[in-house]
């Protein structure tokens, strides 16, 4: 019967019954429910749904009603806030940061629980399946982690890409984001007047790989956060989840989540945290006092 197998498989996952099969964990999410079409609910898809919803409410709990005089769980949300804005805000800018930090912030503690999440026994390891040859085969896992699935870190990219070009487009300007793809960075007093269009003709250059390199920032993410993830997964199951591996493991969901958060932040402030509002304010304060 289909439960008792499933049973089977969650004591082999605790431990408690003889090992599996099949080492490590699959490389695709499984269908669990399949419209047809090409459109389907997969387990990497509910799993992330239903830790997302149990992250929000449990927020939620920690603050309770939000007061003056904070409580523990407030208290303890408002600490890690300000340790992030404190990371965050002279990365961004001062003048991009309202608007990126709620985004900053969600993708640190999405992708830190959801790293986290392939470390609970069970974890990619219960399902359905059959037995064969006295060992438990898996085939269609119920859970498994979000950010084991190349889809989901795909659709974390592609977020980050698509808010990028929303708050770089409203804060720093098309203006802005040309001349700093591909003008000119050398001062014209400064350097020879034969020199000066070689120099333009670079950055030019230079501004064309930028683009390039610009359009596959949501791949690289992706594959860097998969990568991390789906390896340490398989690590820990093909190890028996060893103390140092599963320490390490712990480890790294922390890195990797950080290292996402951080470099959409670097992305956002390359183009939006410029000295060149805080010149033009001094230059505005200098005409005025004239």
């Amino acid at each position: 019967m289909p439960w008792v197998k499933f049973l089977l498989l969650f004591l082999a996952a605790c431990g408690l019954t003889g090992p599996l099969l099949a080492e490590g964990v699959a490389p695709s999410a499984a269908k669990l429910v399949d419209f047809g079409g090409g459109w389907s609910i997969t387990n990497a898809m509910a799993t992330g749904w239903v830790l997302s919803a149990v992250l929000v409410g449990f927020i939620l709990w920690l603050i309770g009603k939000p007061a003056v005089i904070p409580s523990k769980g407030q208290a303890v949300v408002e600490s890690l806030i300000e340790a992030l804005r404190g990371v965050l805000e002279p990365i961004v800018g001062p003048k991009a940061f309202p608007a990126s930090f709620p985004l900053l912030i969600t993708f640190f503690i999405f992708i830190l629980f959801h790293n986290w999440m392939g470390l609970l026994p069970g974890v990619g390891t219960m399902g359905w399946g059959q037995m064969v040859d006295g060992h438990f085969h898996l085939t269609r896992p119920l859970i498994r982690p979000h950010n084991a699935d190349f889809n989901g870190t795909v659709a974390l990219a592609l977020v980050s890409f698509g808010a990028w070009a929303i708050i770089v487009f409203k804060f720093a300007g098309p203006k802005v984001i040309f001349a700093d793809l591909f003008g000119n960075k050398a001062d014209k007093r400064e350097t020879p007047g034969w020199l000066y269009p070689i120099l333009s003709l670079v950055f030019l250059v230079v501004g064309c790989i930028e683009v390039f390199s610009i359009a596959i920032r949501p791949f690289t993410l992706s594959v860097r956060l998969f990568g991390n993830v789906f390896g340490g997964e398989n690590l820990l199951h093909g190890t028996g989840f060893i103390f140092v591996f599963y320490f390490m493991e712990l480890m790294v969901g922390v890195i990797q989540a950080l290292v996402f958060t951080l470099l959409t932040a670097v992305y956002i402030g390359l183009l939006c945290n410029h000295e060149g509002g805080d010149h033009g304010h001094e230059e505005g304060h200098g005409e005025a006092h004239h």
